[in-house]
């Protein structure tokens, strides 16, 4: 049942208004011969990433990386094949698939009746105009192969070619028994953004959608014939229809914004600054959802992170700014934290928190932020994990130190440390839930700061969501502990007043 309401109906049609418009920009060669014309499509159906390129060159605006190549290449070489492209935003997910299958439907002639399924009918229609509008406007499909607007049906959910090949769009909840295009059976079976955020927030409605994708839609391939399942899509949750779909597809292919060396996956169109940009927008567990296929449960050790004003830093007997950096020198995947942190009777107060993607050079720099903001009011013990104090990061800090005339005497956290998560939970955890923990409420709205916030509401068991500035506050909390302890008095050793031997 269609539910489109007159504004969704109007935001269609605008959609189709610009699709159409980059069709028709779209220029066809001059003065041609006709041995030309079939020398030029007998040469691009032999690469068909010459061939997306041709046809599409207003989707193609950027070089192709090699994750796309490969996947087109077990696609198109297929005869039966279950892909789930578990692709982050921006790397071209459906625009890929609408090449590929049109590929398919124009040049190998494999696919006769395809079904396009999303989160609701809306979204699946504004999937499939491109596929409507490539067909019936772009002027380079026309010309090479011919009018292919049928004379039937050719509306927004439902359309089928004048070769009879038909197109349909279904959403979510939707009856696809019965979908045929004549004899065939549905050979394209494209499922294309199917999770919602609300929809994942609740177990039961994903769980009874991805029983009506094994009940309803995927059988309504042929069991013995070829067919092409391929489903596109970010992990938005562990409690998705693309993480069940895992134990299904026989081909996974997760690609992220950044490669396992936090490079650019696809750097021909997405630049390492333009990435940062971006990056910088979100919230840290925003971004993992998006960009790097690694949703966050938030609250599960850490319900809650609490803010006040701070005391004057006169009130502190001493600070530690403890430093957990990533593995190398580049805007990597790893964050670097840095926190300074004071104990102010049995409360630890994070007075200043630095949490970033960036530079062992912007980290350094943290460590003079913190003795600046001090102004020598207090001592400040900076520390960082021993692991880490390589020849390089020392280098850097001397040097550094050579150029603003002032040392940072950076040492080495020495002790053998349990398992992280562990640390964290015994140690933080207690604190954190008694009211003994508090960041600084001065830089609550800053972007460090929130990383660190959300970092600790990320913190689970097995998690793979970044923890180094809860690493980071352990540590400091664990030095604040053992330093006050070697300042205090001998708590075992009293001083009496002699007996007077003649008392008695």
């Amino acid at each position: 049942m269609n539910t489109q309401t007159a504004e969704d109906r109007k935001a269609l049609k605008e959609w189709e208004g610009i699709v159409r418009e980059q069709m028709r920009l779209i220029q066809t060669p001059d003065q041609e011969t006709t041995a030309q014309r079939a020398a030029r499509i007998t040469r691009l159906e032999a690469n068909p990433e010459e061939w997306f390129r041709y046809y599409f060159p207003n989707f193609c605006k950027a070089e192709e990386a090699a994750f796309h190549r490969s996947s087109a290449r077990r696609v198109l070489s297929s005869r039966r094949h279950w892909e789930l492209r578990i692709w982050a935003r921006g790397l071209a997910k459906s625009v890929r698939t609408m090449m590929e299958v049109l590929f398919m439907v124009l040049v190998q002639k494999k696919m006769r009746n395809i079904l396009l399924i999303s989160h609701n009918l809306d979204n699946a229609e504004r999937l499939l105009t491109p596929y409507r509008i490539a067909l019936d406007s772009n002027p380079r499909i026309k010309a090479d192969y011919g009018n292919q607007k049928g004379a039937s049906r050719w509306s927004s959910n439902e359309f089928i070619t004048q070769s009879g090949v038909a197109f349909t769009a279904l959403g979510a909840g939707q009856s696809p028994r019965g979908t045929r295009a004549e004899e065939a059976r549905v050979d394209g079976l494209l499922i294309d953004d199917i999770d919602t955020d609300e929809e994942c927030r609740n177990e039961q409605r994903v769980k009874e959608k991805f029983k009506w994708l094994q009940e309803a839609v995927l059988p309504t391939v042929d069991i013995s014939g070829e067919y092409w399942i391929l489903m596109n899509g970010n992990l938005i949750s562990k409690t998705s229809c693309v993480e069940y779909a895992k134990r299904l597809a026989s081909f996974i292919h997760q690609i992220n914004i950044r490669d396992a060396k936090g490079r650019s996956s696809w750097p021909q169109k997405n630049a390492e600054e333009d990435i940062d940009q971006m990056l910088k927008l979100l919230s840290h567990n925003s971004a993992q959802k998006e960009y790097f296929n690694n949703p966050v449960s938030e609250g599960e050790v850490f319900t809650s992170m609490q803010y006040k004003a701070m005391r004057p830093l006169r009130d502190y007997r001493f600070l530690v700014c403890y430093t957990d950096p990533s593995f190398k020198d580049a805007k990597t995947n790893d964050f670097k934290a840095t926190v300074l942190v004071g104990r102010y009777k049995d409360e630890y107060h994070v007075l200043r928190a630095w949490c970033d993607q960036t530079t062992i050079a912007n980290m350094i720099g943290w460590h003079y932020e913190a003795e600046d903001m001090v102004g020598g009011i207090v001592p400040i013990y900076h520390l960082m994990e021993a692991n880490f104090m390589q020849d390089s990061i020392i280098a850097e800090f001397h040097a550094e130190g050579l150029r603003r005339g002032k040392v940072i005497p950076i040492k080495g956290d020495e002790r053998k440390k349990p398992d992280k998560f562990t640390r964290i939970e015994a140690l933080l955890e207690p604190l954190n839930r008694n009211s003994k923990l508090w960041l600084n409420a001065k830089y609550e709205e800053e972007r460090h700061m929130r990383n660190l916030h959300e970092q600790f509401l990320a913190l689970q068991p097995g998690s793979r969501a970044h923890d180094d500035a809860p690493d980071a506050t352990e540590g400091a909390v664990f030095f604040l502990n053992r330093k006050s302890v070697s300042l205090e008095p001998d708590s075992f050793h009293v001083n009496r007043p002699r007996k007077n031997p003649k008392r008695f």
